[in-house]
């Protein structure tokens, strides 16, 4: 059984299969919506930048499953990106490709990107932004996070603990001070040439694709895009613990502000993490993002894997037994097999489960909860984590 795992998770084996099975499942599920010729927002479902609509373009002279194969391609990308993280992070060639497995042999991104869902850019565009602040490399870095945040919101949460992380470090003298001196020293520690760089190309980035569409489209981008993710009351059943609250408010005058006040639970979480854990920037990033996807107040499956692409950087810190890192994966698919018991009643049968779901929603929580809780006691960093140049 040894051999035949170190022989699949051979580097060129690896790669080549999990690329091959996704080709085979586009050529299964060959099924994409044509768009027209004519704004993206003209579909009233269409919640995100242009970019995206344009790089799927060749969908309507090259071939209608252009989109799903750029999928896959990022999707296997994201694996290859996740291996040489792996590597800059100190993990031999052979453990680095098991662990990276764990992504490109895993059905839930298979199937959501051989389906045609574009998560699998933004997971592509993370990983890149990782690999590259991991090896300095500040200018495409600062590229890469701008597009990321252009692509879709979420990544905003990981400005904080980047700005932590390359901010100058304090030395002996200045722990000393107290009061105001203090705080001045702490706030000048962020004016440093990398910090200043990356926060340049990014905001550069991010600011130069906002004005380009808005020029374009108006303020239809703007809102779609951005604004309407702030202000967005979903009350279809979903994984969100705030979902039963917003679907019988709806017509209250208090709707909108209790739809902002469930960003509160968020905003103090992530500031919590981003101070605890900025020094590793990948592990700060994925509680970041399990934080914000378990506490938002939309929750679908597809959400899953923005932290699941982040999730092989951390296994390998991980002092958990093989017997505790399965049962709490099976008590995660426990969490979900309870809540989609009920949404199959509501969903196919009619009936009205509203209550139950919310309840199995809460369960969900909780369970993500612990599993975080376990993930953040059982997690060791190395101090001094060895750099090997990537493959």
């Amino acid at each position: 059984m040894e051999r035949l795992i170190t022989k699949l998770t051979e580097k060129h084996v690896l790669f080549t299969a999990s690329f091959a099975i996704r080709l085979a499942l586009v050529a299964y599920g060959d099924y994409q919506d044509r768009t027209m010729g004519q704004s993206p927002y003209n579909r009233s479902t269409y919640r995100y930048t242009p970019l995206l609509a344009w790089l799927l373009t060749p969908n309507l002279f090259v071939s209608m499953v252009f989109g799903k194969v750029l999928f896959i391609v990022c999707d296997v990308l994201s694996g290859l990106l996740i291996y040489r993280i792996l590597r800059l992070r100190g993990l031999n060639a052979e453990t680095a490709r098991r662990v990276c497995s764990l992504w490109l042999l895993n059905p839930l991104p298979m199937g959501v990107s051989s389906r045609g869902n574009a998560e699998a850019i933004l997971a592509a565009l993370v990983l890149g932004t990782l690999l590259c602040m991991e090896a300095r490399h500040l200018m495409w870095a600062g590229v890469l996070y701008g597009l990321s945040v252009h692509m879709k919101i979420y990544p905003v949460t990981y400005a904080l603990p980047i700005a932590l992380s390359l901010r100058t470090m304090e030395t002996t003298s200045e722990k000393d001070q107290k009061g105001w001196r203090r705080l001045i020293r702490f706030t000048g520690r962020f004016l440093n040439r990398e910090l200043l760089l990356f926060t340049c190309v990014s905001g550069g980035v991010f600011c130069s694709l906002t004005a380009l569409f808005y020029y374009m489209y108006g303020w239809e981008f703007l809102h779609e895009t951005y604004l309407y993710h702030l202000i967005r009351r979903d009350i279809r059943h979903n994984f969100s613990p705030y979902f039963y609250m917003i679907y019988i408010t709806t017509d209250s005058r208090w709707s909108q502000w209790l739809g902002l006040a469930a960003f509160l639970p968020q905003l103090v979480l992530l500031l919590v993490a981003s101070w605890s854990f900025h020094s590793d920037l990948a592990f700060c990033c994925f509680l970041h993002t399990a934080i914000f996807v378990s506490f938002n107040k939309v929750c679908t499956s597809q959400y899953f894997l923005w932290y699941l692409c982040l999730l092989p950087l951390v296994i390998p810190h991980l002092s958990l037994s093989l017997k505790q890192g399965v049962g709490l994966l099976l008590l995660w698919f426990s969490g979900q097999g309870i809540w989609l018991g009920p949404a199959y009643f509501l969903e196919f049968e009619g009936y009205n489960t509203f209550l139950l779901i919310w309840l199995a929603g809460l369960l969900f929580l909780i369970i993500n909860s612990f599993i975080l809780i376990q993930i953040i006691s059982h997690y060791k960093l190395k101090q001094t984590p060895q750099r090997l140049k990537a493959e």
